[in-house]
């Protein structure tokens, strides 16, 4: 585990999921965001695109606002190449699946550059 900023980074690619569902349920918007690159790409809401950090951050300052509970989803195998990683889970609901590319930092520790939490089956 590391800690930057009281919060807790990603060392894997396979810790962003969970760091993710942890900071939904406590509410912490900024630290969703923190999970995500400056220059970051959303798929949400459903048919929008958020670009950017800031704009991440202000999208789940919304969500968690209206206090929504999360569940963990068992991952499927994590795909890697280099400094990029695919992950993935598949949807609790069965609604589909949920897939992110994370990219290495030069600290070792990893941030979701594409995101698309909700990708119909």
């Amino acid at each position: 585990m590391r800690v930057i900023g009281g919060r807790e980074r990603a060392t894997q690619p396979e810790d962003l999921t969970r760091l993710f569902v942890e900071r939904v349920n406590a509410g912490d918007a900024v630290g969703i965001a923190e999970l995500y690159a400056p220059d970051a790409v959303l798929a949400f809401p459903p048919g929008q695109i958020t670009v950017g950090r800031e704009a991440i951050r202000a999208l789940y300052e919304e969500m968690v606002a209206k206090r929504p509970q999360f569940e963990p989803e068992k991952p499927l195998p994590t795909l890697r190449t280099g400094d990029l990683a695919l992950t993935s889970t598949r949807s609790a609901d069965g609604t589909g699946v949920r897939v992110q590319v994370a990219r290495r930092q030069s600290d070792g520790t990893w941030l979701r550059v594409i995101d698309r939490p909700e990708a119909p089956q």
